[in-house]
């Protein structure tokens, strides 16, 4: 076994003007040394990091991960590459995100399967290549090198018929019972557009809507889209006598965008309801773009508004925010909610009589939600079979 030779894909890589950053945590790192190893590798690759501590990852993508080696985790990493090699001075379209997620052999035995999951991040597309490794077929080092030769394989995929071809992952590699599940996920243009910087919003399914004065809008982040969200929203269509319109950003304050797959996945969630895709990462960004609109929101979103953190720590910012938002909005339809202390009575929490003037505050004799997203997460993975 051994992986492709460097030095022809530092050079396919500058053919086509593609640069890099590698993200290895768990394994895959020796593809970021076997690469940079070459004369015009720092033209290609702007960076390669290995985060082995869960806490590293953690600080990459802007919070605790519901599991660190998966397909979702290795798709955020491999994001929030592609977003530091622009800020690195790629372009948009040079760019590649490149992330390895791997459990391989260690000194002590592993209860879960060996595996190894990698994704590339590129303005046009979502590529993932997943594999579940015979377990103890192989030396660490021999998973090393598997895992590298697939995050080269994967580096290369997007390009030329010749670049994929000098990096095609050795039949060798693989035993008699392992197979790499390789998906790509390419988005609408209008999409792409979004995630390359584009202003927004886009209306999936019709890419030519623009938002109506006044909607009603019920902004989130909808991972999964429950009965409850959509109890608030037929709640809130009786209160403001309109159809609600949902709203899903594909940026966030201090985490990756969200991919092609991910974006794929939750609009698909959405089949007979209008759903506007924005980068509307703040409540102020989302009045700009739905003007004179009315808001659904939860009583956790609802208490951020009149947070001076919020507002980089500035009291005089977050007031000035919250006339804005006064002023702006047509009003704003809040829901209590359940917490490990008890129902949140969204009326009772102390916020300034400015906000507490445009809002409607749903009772908990109308609405009351006993589980969270992160709960149905939860309840959805331990339902799936163990790889």
């Amino acid at each position: 076994m051994h992986l492709p030779d460097a030095e022809r894909v530092v050079a396919a890589l500058e053919v086509s003007g593609r640069q890099a950053v590698i993200v290895a945590t768990g394994g895959g790192s020796a593809a970021i040394a076997h690469i940079v190893g070459v004369p015009g590798a720092s033209g290609v690759v702007l960076e390669g990091l290995v985060p082995t501590a869960r806490l590293a990852v953690d600080q990459l993508l802007g919070g605790p991960q519901e599991g660190y080696c998966c397909d979702r985790t290795a798709r955020r990493l491999a994001v929030a590459a592609w977003q530091r090699a622009c800020a690195l001075g790629a372009t948009a379209d040079q760019a590649i995100g490149l992330a390895v997620t791997a459990s391989l052999r260690t000194r002590r035995p592993k209860r879960g399967a060996h595996r190894i999951h990698v994704a590339v991040q590129t303005v046009d597309a979502t590529r993932t290549a997943d594999v579940v490794l015979e377990k103890d077929a192989r030396t660490r080092a021999a998973e090393e090198l598997l895992a590298a030769a697939l995050a080269i394989e994967q580096l290369l995929a997007g390009g030329t018929e010749a670049d994929a071809g000098l990096a095609a992952l050795p039949v060798d590699m693989l035993g008699p019972r392992e197979t790499v599940a390789r998906v790509l996920t390419a988005p609408p243009v209008a999409v792409r557009a979004l995630f390359a910087g584009g202003a927004g919003p886009v209306c999936s399914g019709d890419e030519g809507a623009v938002p109506t004065r006044g909607a009603l809008i019920f902004p989130g982040s909808f991972d999964p889209l429950h009965e409850g969200h959509l109890r608030m929203a037929r709640i809130a269509e009786e209160i403001a006598e309109r159809t609600a319109e949902f709203e899903l950003s594909i940026a966030n304050v201090d985490k990756p965008l969200l991919d092609y797959a991910e974006i794929a996945r939750r609009t698909a969630q959405f089949a007979g309801r209008r759903l506007w895709l924005t980068r509307a990462a703040t409540f102020l960004d989302k009045l700009k773009m739905f003007p004179g609109g009315t808001f659904v929101m939860g009583a956790d979103t609802y208490v951020r508004l009149a947070l001076p953190r919020y507002y980089g720590g500035s009291e005089a910012a977050a007031e000035a925010a919250l006339r804005t938002i006064a002023r702006d909005a047509r009003g704003l339809i809040v829901f209590g909610r359940a917490t490990a202390d008890g129902f949140v009575d969204a009326s009772r929490l102390d916020v300034p009589a400015v906000l507490r003037d445009v809002t409607y505050f749903v009772s908990q004799a109308e609405f009351r939600l006993d589980i969270s997203s992160t709960e149905l997460r939860h309840r959805a993975a331990a339902a799936e079979p163990a790889p």
